[in-house]
């Protein structure tokens, strides 16, 4: 629910202005002017007799007016009396009665005069008189006696007051006697009862009179009822107490409250209704009260008057009274005389106009007397109730007074005519500044005085135009009123005011405004108890205004609660509680504007407790609960829960009984036999569930037998010779009685045997002794109580106890499939023998000797388990080429029986598995050299090896595949006559008679030329030379094809990061095509967000993740563009927590300038000892040999000074790849070297001859092996010690 309330300031102008209009002009203070009274006091002037009496007269005037009174009509000579006296400049009296003076001697009727030389104006007459608070009169009080049903009236009779005493009723305690419709007070102060119950017996009815003038209570002496019964209590149709008879009649004044009243007896109470006869009760203006015996119509007027009924009716008839009500009216004004300023010769009138029932008398006095004998005036002319002035002069001035009066009351008031010749004066301060909102009412005042009566003018500008047209309205009073101002309104407005004797201008100035709004409004709230709400009031105003906002609560304060938190744009409330729970306004206040919107918060709790529980139609099997359902915190109940307590068999405990819907308050329950029941009521809204009820009264239903037996009943044996029945015993209320027994009854199946039963105590198990073995029983178990029997119970079926089995299966054949599965039979073993239930059989297996290799092992025994009636099975997993033995056994309940003889069989021979290692050594420039290790499960007899080989080219490009069969009983070989720095892939495995095993397969790259064997001849496309190459005899030689291919196994691994508190170093290795684009993805551990992806500049196999989270997981993992799917890993790494800044300036560290000191030095010796080296193998030609070769990617020496090359890359410094590793004859690898070895090389043991010619030791890597071991081991060359520097 909302609602918005926009009060602009300038409207309130404007009822302000108008009201000026309707009044006449003031005459500024400083001009003559006749006598105006501007304050008196009341006209019934009730004063309390303890305190001085002051009766005020105050009245203004040029010259300053002279005062007077009158006493009951003859002059009050007030320095006569020495407790009287005037304030000074003032008519107002002050009657001293503190010291000495009595009020009772000052009543009477006081009138004040306020006189000067241009008229005297004088006052109502004012009453005094003193409050009056009499004590009550001694009288004697009869007990009242009273029987059951009658009425009754207690007289209150209070002294008469002035003014008259309020009137209540109460006991001895002070505690208000409670009151009903069949108990009321009347307006006359009397307690009624419309008829008597027994509770109403007591000996304190007190009436109260309460007289607030002096603050004093008055007590009546208490007064006792007592009620009698009588059997039976006649019933009684209603009569009225008060009004008596059937009509009555009723006078009101116009404009009071017009009270009726009916009270009526009856048993049962009546109940009153009002009527208007030939019409409608006054809407708006009609309450009921005392529980409808009184008819209330506030401000009362003549179309009011009419016939009123009230009706009392009870179940035995009505009764009514008919109340005629006449509106009179005391005299009223249609339009009081106004002042009147004239100038010479000018013409005027005074009208004095008023009505009233009967129609008001007018007449007139001038100066205080009535005006047939005041002194003459040519210029005046009475007509009635107006006053006719012609051709008035500077005598005419005067004060006349218009007296309306009537049976009921009187008006009078003050006019004069003042007659004065003055030029226009504007009486507007010059420059006043008038600030509006937009789109209102701008009024611009121009008060002005000047007699004759100047004429008004308004210009926009001091050089402006005269306004004019329908959107300007010019006020009587000069005020000039735009009624929607605009924002090009605002500027400077001119007023003019003229007439004969001259002409006075005054400018003011207007300000529009933008409007304040609230543009964002508090919305309508629904929070549970002890939760956290806000309201938002986001305003908008204009920049000149300066707003404050207040929160109201149910249109008052706040409470003075710290939860209640009032920030800048909202209101929060913390730790809501019910009493949070109303309307919530927003009022923005400016000077010029104020604007509000409101909000309702409904706080929803879990509903009360459930109360008032009862519980009826109690039968044995049934009763019906009812309750009174607790507040549901503005959450509507959507069901109750009934629970029930047996404090018979389990006090304290509760159980579900049942539900019912939320607008049920009521409902049946089964019950039980020998239950001592509470119930409970829990009511649920969808905040959840409230406490409990408070327990219902306990409810014993009687005993009966049994309805129910024992549940799971079963018969199963525990030994071979027994029976061990067993069942769920009943729960107690289920007992339905006391002396809760069970009767257990059993006999042989299929065995023409009688029932063997036994009594047994309120347990759940009983064993029968002696029995077969594993024979089958009939069972029964019943329930049975002080009462009898349960109903006769269903039998089931169990079985005397299990035994071992007697005899082991039969026949059992093995059928070898192949080298790793067999298939064994058996035949079942007769059910007899099984003596128990058959579960199934199992097999033991196991294998005994490897038949490749004679040796034996630790026999470990493998089992099959076959359930049920199963003869047949199958034996996975077994070793090829072994031989095993099996034997079979029958399982029941109780265990295995004997195991079947020993089988023997054998498998056959089976492929073999790879072999257990293959390694590369000594390459030189044509050869490798192999060796490798036997496979770990040769799985029969190996016949040979086979080795697979081919070269690589740096494209990727495969050469031909090369086969060659090998002795088993060899375990290396030299290739001969490959071709120099070359790369080969070696696929190796063995084989048996049954096939090949798996193969492991391993890469090997023969040394480069670097003696100056010329390069041979490139094939046209092929990327390899043209030179054969021989090996062992058992090769063969055969030219070189290539195809293309994909690059082989192209992966990302080894992923791994160095994380600090905000970025992390991402590394990577990469096997693959050249010239990949990676790209890094990453976010939070754990999250479901997307991952952010972060572009590699250029193939390097590195970056740094920048702006992370200290202290927070992350995942991470690297890809390549282009290749779909194709990405590393997941890795996981921790940002380091936050830490405060210690930074120092780690270049004025002493530690630091020696090491930087330390590594110069050592970096100079190896540029000396590098250099001399140098220098020694200069007599081999190798230096031209190189340049020969003119390879880009050699950068030798500075000649200048013997530094080392510096490494450029065109693509940003890429990294190298993983892989590649720096030569130590100072020269770096680039990447797309012809034969590189940055692709598939994975270490370099490198050193340099005398003569500068470099030798290297190349050794493969094992394909799919851990990363472990492949990293160089060497000490770094210098160019890697200078990198790694850098």
């Amino acid at each position: 629910m909302m609602k918005k309330k926009s009060i602009s300031a300038s409207k309130a102008s404007l009822v302000l202005f108008l009201c000026q209009m309707i009044s006449a002009l003031d005459v500024p203070l400083d001009l003559l002017q006749p006598p105006t009274i501007t304050q008196q006091s009341p006209k019934d002037y009730i004063v309390d007799p303890r305190e001085n009496i002051v009766i005020q007269c105050e009245a203004k005037g040029k010259p300053p007016p002279s005062f007077s009174w009158t006493r009951n009509g003859t002059h009050f000579d007030i320095d006569k009396d020495a407790q009287v006296t005037m304030k000074p400049n003032s008519g107002t009296l002050v009657i001293n009665i503190m010291n000495g003076g009595k009020a009772e001697a000052y009543e009477g009727v006081y009138q004040c005069t306020a006189r000067n030389e241009r008229g005297a104006a004088i006052s109502n007459n004012i009453v005094i008189r003193p409050s009056r608070s009499p004590l009550w009169t001694k009288e004697k009080l009869e007990p009242n006696q009273v029987r059951e049903g009658d009425s009754l009236v207690l007289h209150c009779r209070p002294p008469v007051g002035l003014p008259p005493p309020i009137i209540f009723w109460m006991d001895n305690a002070f505690q208000r006697l409670p009151q009903s419709e069949r108990v009321s007070q009347g307006l006359n102060g009397d307690l009624y009862f419309s008829n008597v119950q027994p509770e109403d017996t007591r000996e304190d009815y007190i009436c109260y009179a309460r007289f607030n003038h002096t603050q004093t209570i008055q007590q009546k002496q208490p007064i006792s009822v007592k009620v009698f019964s009588t059997k039976p209590v006649t019933e009684r149709q209603p009569i009225l107490l008060t009004p008596t008879g059937s009509s009555s009649t009723k006078v009101e004044l116009r404009g009071n409250v017009l009270l009726l009243e009916c009270i009526a007896a009856g048993l049962p109470t009546p109940v009153i209704r009002w009527i208007k006869e030939g019409g409608e009760l006054p809407a708006n203006r009609t309450f009921f009260e005392n529980f409808k015996k009184t008819l209330k119509i506030i401000d009362v007027s003549e179309a009011d008057s009419g016939n009123y009924k009230c009706i009392a009716r009870n179940i035995l008839g009505s009764a009514h009274h008919v109340i005629s009500v006449t509106v009179k009216a005391a005299p009223y004004w249609i339009t009081a005389p106004r002042n009147l300023v004239l100038s010479p010769g000018e013409d005027g009138t005074l009208i004095c106009r008023a009505n009233g029932n009967p129609k008001p008398n007018i007449s007139w006095l001038a100066n205080g007397v009535p005006i047939a004998i005041a002194p003459e005036d040519p210029s005046r002319k009475v007509d009635g109730d107006t006053i006719i002035f012609s051709h008035v002069q500077e005598r005419s001035s005067a004060v006349y007074q218009c007296n309306a009066s009537n049976e009921y009351g009187y008006l009078l008031a003050n006019a004069f005519v003042n007659v004065l010749a003055e030029p226009p004066r504007i009486l507007t301060p010059a420059n006043k500044l008038y600030q509006v909102i937009a789109d209102s009412p701008a009024l611009l005042d121009c008060a002005y005085f000047g007699s004759p009566k100047p004429e008004i003018e308004w210009f926009k500008g001091v050089k402006g135009s005269i306004l004019r047209g329908s959107e300007y309205v010019f006020h009587d009073n000069g005020t000039l009123e735009i009624p929607v101002a605009q924002k090009d309104s605002t500027g400077t407005y001119t007023c003019v005011a003229r007439n004969e004797l001259g002409k006075i201008q005054n400018e003011v100035q207007l300000e529009v405004k933008d409007p304040t709004m609230i543009i964002k409004q508090p919305e309508y709230k629904v929070i549970q108890r002890y939760g956290q709400v806000s309201f938002e009031c986001i305003i908008k105003h204009d920049s000149t205004l300066l707003p404050t906002v207040i929160w109201l609560k149910d249109n008052d304060e706040l409470p003075d609660d710290e939860r209640f938190l009032v920030g800048k744009d909202n209101l929060t409330i913390m730790n809501v509680t019910d009493k949070d729970d109303g309307t919530y306004t927003c009022i923005v206040n400016t000077t010029l504007d104020s604007v509000s919107a409101s909000a309702v918060l409904t706080v929803v709790a879990r509903p009360n407790p459930p109360f008032d529980l009862e519980l009826t139609g109690q039968l044995e099997r049934s009763v019906e609960l009812s309750w009174i359902p607790g507040d549901e915190n503005n959450s509507p109940i959507t069901n109750f829960v009934i629970e029930y307590e047996d404090g018979l068999h389990e006090s304290g405990v509760w159980h579900y009984q049942t539900e019912v819907p939320g607008t049920q308050t009521t409902v049946q329950l089964k019950l039980s036999p020998y239950v001592n029941y509470s119930f409970r009521v829990i009511a649920v809204n969808e905040i959840g569930r409230s406490q409990p009820s408070e327990p219902s009264e306990q409810y014993l239903t009687k005993s009966a037998n049994p309805d129910e037996n024992p549940s799971n009943v079963q018969g199963i044996g525990s030994e071979p010779d027994n029976l061990v029945i067993t069942w769920e015993s009943l729960k107690g209320f289920q007992s339905n009685g006391p002396g809760l027994q069970y009767k257990v009854s059993w006999r042989q199946k299929d065995v023409d045997d009688e029932w063997t039963s036994v009594i047994v105590a309120n347990v759940s198990k009983y064993i029968v002794s002696g029995t077969p073995t594993f024979v089958p029983y009939e069972i029964k178990v019943q329930a049975l109580n002080d009462l009898g029997y349960a109903p006769e119970p269903s039998e089931v079926i169990g079985h005397s106890g299990e035994d071992l089995p007697m005899v082991a299966p039969g026949n059992v054949q093995v059928h070898v499939i192949n080298s790793t599965l067999a298939k064994v039979h058996w035949d079942p073993v007769p059910l007899k023998t099984v003596r128990g239930h058959l579960q199934g059989y199992k097999v033991y297996y196991w294998k005994v000797q490897s038949l490749s290799r004679r040796s034996r092992r630790h026999v470990e025994k493998k089992i099959l388990t076959f359930r049920g009636n199963k003869t047949f099975g199958m034996l996975p997993g077994l070793e090829p080429y072994s031989s095993y033995k099996l034997n079979v056994r029958v399982v029941n309940g109780k265990g295995e029986g004997p195991a079947s003889p020993d089988k023997v069989f054998k498998t056959p021979e089976g492929v073999p598995s790879s072999p257990s290692f293959l390694k590369i050594t000594n390459p030189t420039l044509d050869s490798l050299t192999l060796e490798w290790g036997s496979p770990t499960h040769p799985n029969g007899v190996l016949t040979s090896y086979i080795l697979k080989f081919q070269p690589i080219n740096n494209t990727h490009e495969l050469g031909p595949l090369v086969e060659i069969r090998i002795p088993a009983n060899e375990s290396s070989l030299i290739l001969k006559n490959l071709n120099y720095s070359t790369r080969y892939k070696f696929y190796f495995n063995a084989q048996t008679s049954v096939g090949s095993g798996s193969q492991i397969t391993e890469e090997a790259v023969t040394i480069m030329d670097e003696a100056g064997i010329l390069r041979p001849a490139v094939g046209a496309g092929k990327g390899y030379s043209e030179t054969l190459f021989a090996t062992s005899p058992v090769m063969h030689t055969l030219r070189p094809t290539f195809y293309k291919v994909q690059p082989l196994y192209p992966r990302i691994r080894n992923v791994t990061t160095a994380a600090a508190e905000t970025y992390a170093n991402i590394s990577w290795e990469y096997e693959g095509p050249d010239h990949a684009n990676f790209y890094v993805e990453y976010g939070v551990a754990g999250s479901k967000e997307d991952w952010k992806k972060e572009i590699v500049n250029g193939s390097r196999s590195f970056f740094v993740l920048k702006g992370l989270t200290p202290g927070t997981a992350y995942k991470v993992r690297v890809g390549a563009e282009g290749l779909s799917g194709f990405r590393s890993s997941e890795d996981v790494f921790e940002t380091g927590p936050a830490m405060a800044s210690r930074q120092v300036d780690i270049a004025t560290q002493g530690w630091f300038i020696g090491l930087m000191c330390a590594v110069a030095l050592l970096i100079l010796i190896l540029l000396i000892v590098c250099f001399i080296r140098r220098n020694k193998g200069g007599k081999y030609p190798v230096k031209e040999k190189e340049d020969a070769h003119a390879d880009p990617e050699i950068q030798p020496m500075k000649e200048d000074d013997g530094t080392f090359g510096e490494y450029s890359d065109a693509e940003d410094h890429k990294p190298l790849k993983k892989g590649s590793r720096t030569p130590s004859d100072r020269t770096v690898k680039k990447e797309d070297s012809d034969d590189s070895l940055v692709d598939y090389g994975e270490g370099v043991n490198g050193q340099f001859n005398e003569d500068g010619s470099f030798i290297g030791q190349y050794s493969g890597k094992k394909e799919k092996e851990p990363a472990e071991g492949n990293e160089s081991s060497e000490a770094p060359s210098p160019v890697n010690a200078m990198n790694s520097f850098v």
